[in-house]
């Protein structure tokens, strides 16, 4: 997921062609291209923030300058970011030195997320991919607060920022009007016309008194169009229909296709993706019976890391000893006499390689579907491809993991069999890792097995309202729960029956999942005009200490 968020310019060098200001603020809510959003303390990580461009309204080929440097406080990110020589460069200098270009607006990539009560989305881990300069921030008090001139150097006076502010606005403007003006000339001329409804036109023009001369022929283009002023579509904020990632999944196929309105209505959802919801007079049924929903408990019992943006290994270093998982060796502290030699030991270093590998879906659609397919339609495209790339990767995790884990102690099939592996695999897995076994997931069977535990006098064990001497917490309405002070969790891709390889005890510090933020991408298929909708990403699990994941063993 992307995200684009603005916030205030702090200070506006134009000596030093330096513009300064928050990033991201913390713990604030601002409205952004999916809605409502709170950034949580310590979420947006920088990878290279000297690679970090500066463009001018989130348009890639439209660069600016490049960050120079990035602070991190308990309550923002503040960046600062240097502008080039270029004319376009100096325009956008000066309209923030003026205070009319205000805000500074990210573009991040999403990797984790929660979905608050309020509907807002508070992410917990992002990647900083670009930043923007933008008309205004996403808060009110959002300003430039100082502007500081070299010596020598004329700052562009009002009347001339004014006209360039113009013909910022006109050339945007442009294009929205020419899609629009056929279509408001056919409304017009089926429309009666009397006192209450006369025509009224209104050009767009840029005074020629006060224009720059190299921005003179696009002013002329701009002041063509006519424009009705009873028309409703004379606005500022473009409107759109795009309120969902379905709708965004929409528009982005459409204007893929050549769809004027739908790549206009894209583009602008970066500044009103929440506004002017669009009307439909067709009333569709949104939810859609699936048995795809069961996440992906055995990846969640893990430590989940963000994959390295390059290669296809990743390589990790360690000193695990033999019988541990690896061949690494290290130092060794005797008892000495006095005066004894001191015994000399080397440290070895072992390093693990996860491989990384791609896991992709896709799905083929006719021009009919997408023409003719109401909203729901695109909301379960989505969320369809979604949960089978969720599904496919832990399913994945699983099968590493099995192939990559200590047998636990053979039991039984029973209760008594599942809390004997509960409490005596916690143990071995401390002894072999130095670190606390924390998870236990379990295939349906076990949670089965574990809800029908009674003691010797058929009270439940695990599934009571006020149990004595209770075990833990298993119950029917939730796949999380806890089995003698274990984190308990249900996960479907497990094998249903209690065999061998039907759960894993895990101590996350031994288990590392490498993930990619997932991704969309669609491809016309100009033949006979069908369109393929794909989404992947990359994964490589990495089990660093064998004896930290403790698989159940029956036989």
């Amino acid at each position: 997921m992307q995200l684009t968020f603005s916030s205030p310019i702090e200070a506006a060098d134009a000596g030093r062609r330096i513009i300064s200001g928050v990033v991201v603020p913390f713990g604030k809510v601002g409205n952004t291209s999916v809605g409502p959003v709170v950034f949580e303390r310590g979420s947006i990580a920088i990878h290279d923030g000297t690679k970090i461009k500066l463009l001018a309204q989130h348009r890639p080929e439209d660069v600016l300058g490049r960050a120079q440097s990035f602070q991190t406080t308990d309550d923002a990110i503040y960046g600062q970011f240097k502008i080039s020589a270029s004319q376009r460069g100096t325009d956008y200098l000066t309209l923030a030195a003026e205070d009319l270009i205000s805000g500074l607006s990210v573009g991040v990539d999403v990797i984790s997320s929660r979905p608050g009560k309020d509907g807002t989305l508070y992410v917990q881990q992002a990647v900083l991919k670009e930043v923007s300069l933008v008309e205004s921030p996403a808060f009110s008090d959002a300003i430039v607060t100082s502007v500081a001139a070299s010596e020598g150097e004329e700052m562009v006076d009002s009347k001339k920022a004014e006209a360039i502010t113009e013909i910022f606005n006109a050339v945007e403007k442009l294009k929205v009007i020419q899609d629009i003006e056929k279509a408001l000339e056919d409304e017009t001329q089926t429309q009666p016309e009397n006192e209450s409804e006369a025509a009224m036109t209104e050009e767009t023009q840029v005074p020629d008194a006060v224009l720059p001369e190299a921005a003179a022929a696009d002013a002329v283009e701009a002041s063509r169009p006519t424009v009705k002023a009873s028309t409703p579509y004379m606005s500022q904020t473009v409107r759109h229909g795009i309120t969902s990632m379905g709708r965004y999944t929409e528009h982005k196929i459409k204007a893929s296709l050549g769809n004027d309105e739908s790549r206009l209505w894209v583009s602008a959802a970066d500044d009103s993706f929440t506004t002017n919801p669009a009307f439909s007079p067709n009333q569709y049924l949104r939810d859609v019976v699936s048995n795809t929903n069961f996440g992906r408990s055995t990846i969640d019992a893990c430590t989940k890391a963000t994959l390295p943006r390059e290669g296809m290994n990743v390589i990790v270093p360690t000193l695990v000893t033999s019988g541990g998982g690896g061949n690494g060796v290290a130092p060794v502290v005797t008892v000495e006499a006095e005066a004894g030699a001191v015994q000399n030991t080397g440290m070895v270093t072992e390093y693990m390689t996860a491989t990384v590998a791609k896991y992709a879906g896709m799905n083929t659609m006719s021009i009919e579907l997408i023409e003719r397919s109401g909203p729901a339609f695109y909301d379960q495209l989505t969320l369809q491809l979604q949960r089978a790339y969720l599904k496919a990767t832990n399913a994945a995790a699983i099968t590493y993991l099995t192939a990559n884990s200590t047998n636990a102690a053979t039991t039984a099939a029973t209760a008594a069999g599942l809390i004997s592996y509960a409490s005596t695999e916690p143990v071995a897995a401390y002894a072999g890792t130095s670190y606390f076994a924390q998870n236990y997931v379990g295939g349906i069977s076990h949670w089965s097995t574990l809800l029908g535990a009674t003691d010797t006098t058929g009270r439940p064990i695990f599934n009571a309202n006020y149990p004595m001497n209770a075990g833990g917490v298993a119950s029917p309405t939730g796949i999380k729960g806890n089995v003698l002070g274990l984190n308990f969790s249900v996960d479907v891709d497990l094998p249903s029956t209690t065999i061998d390889g039907s759960a894993f005890i895990i101590t996350p510090e031994a288990v590392t999942i490498f993930e990619s933020p997932t991704a969309y991408m669609s491809v016309n298929v100009v033949s006979n005009l069908q369109v393929q909708v794909a989404i992947y990403g990359f994964m490589a699990p990495l089990v660093t200490m064998t004896r930290g994941v403790r698989t159940f063993n029956l036989t």
